[in-house]
């Protein structure tokens, strides 16, 4: 037996609770893993609260990442010992996820933790940081270099916006950084970011083009947010979306993709293919100023995750929420 919290719905409704669980319910797979880290992500405080419909069926562990060390395994690619991590593949939505302390799951979707970081900070990292990682390729995939202008990054006290201010700006480039919490412009400007703009700004019915500003974005904000941003992009620049916490519409108009050719470009890390995951990983690992990351960390004791979640998706946390879920060294 083991601990770990549990999603369950009933004609009441849905509630979630920390539960004692049972190896023989963990799901299929080839490799057993003994959970040391794992966070709340904003898509955890949305399955736990079910203030949307996350988890896709029930009983469901949540948590969509995790790091730790294998304890058994049948794939050839591990061993009892090795250090890993997780994200995606539909953990805590389809297949019970990392708040947990045991995880069973295919070998194929782990990564073998990169060198120069350990659990902790692979978690601190986490899903929001490697899908941060994920937005700042896209942009240079799109030829976004730093000599092209100014990058905005909206929801920039959250957690990829955390990482993504602090990854640009290691790479040299200048960012405008997005938050509706002045009180944070401090921590903002301390990852990295050359400006704060107030998130009113952005915040209304937007017109179909605004003057030129950015020569590209991270958005993990989406609705008018997205729509003012996308308005304010230079000729030819790129917004890297990944977030809908302002809502999943899109009130905009066709003019910034074809008076401007303005790329939108839709990145999803749950599904990103193996050669890219661990390309990304070997990245954060080589570029993230590891002092700048202990600055977004925040710890959440593993008893307090059910309470902390409502707090997130009312805006009231920043960075990244890390939980220790056992005993095992990082």
């Amino acid at each position: 037996m083991f601990k770990g919290i549990l999603i369950e719905k009933s004609g009441a409704g849905q509630s979630a609770l920390m539960a004692q669980l049972n190896e023989a319910d963990l799901p299929d797979g080839d490799v057993l893993v003994d959970v040391a880290w794992t966070t709340l992500n904003y898509k955890d405080a949305l399955a736990i609260t079910g203030k949307s419909p996350v988890v896709r069926q029930f009983p469901m562990v949540p948590g969509i990442d995790f790091a730790g060390v294998v304890a058994e395994s049948d794939n050839s690619s591990f061993k009892a010992g090795d250090r890993v991590l997780m994200t995606g593949w539909g953990m805590g939505e389809k297949r019970w996820g990392g708040l947990s302390e045991r995880a069973r799951v295919k070998g194929e979707w782990l990564v073998a933790l990169p060198d120069g970081l350990n659990l902790r900070q692979a978690m601190g990292i986490g899903t929001a940081g490697f899908t941060a990682m994920l937005c700042v390729m896209k942009l240079k995939e799109q030829g976004v270099t730093p000599d092209k202008g100014e990058i905005l990054v909206t929801g920039a006290a959250g957690g990829v916006g955390s990482v993504a201010t602090a990854l640009l700006a290691a790479r040299g480039y200048d960012v405008a950084a997005v938050t509706g919490r002045s009180e944070e412009a401090e921590y903002i400007k301390g990852l990295g970011a050359k400006r704060i703009v107030d998130r009113e700004e952005f915040s209304g019915k937007g017109k179909p083009l605004a003057k030129e500003q950015w020569a590209g974005a991270i958005d993990v904000v989406g609705s008018n947010v997205l729509a003012n941003v996308l308005a304010g992009v230079k000729y030819g620049g790129t917004v890297a979306n990944c977030g809908l916490a302002g809502g999943m519409d899109l009130p905009t108009t066709v003019a910034p993709f074809i008076l401007r050719g303005v790329t939108l470009a839709g990145v999803d890390s749950v599904m990103c293919d193996r050669v890219k995951r661990v390309l990304a990983w070997q990245s954060l690992a080589r570029e993230l100023d590891l002092e700048k990351l202990e600055r977004m960390l925040n710890g959440v004791s593993f008893d307090v995750v059910i309470r902390t979640a409502p707090l997130m998706l009312e805006g009231k946390v920043r960075g990244r929420q890390v939980v220790p879920v056992s005993g095992l060294v990082s």
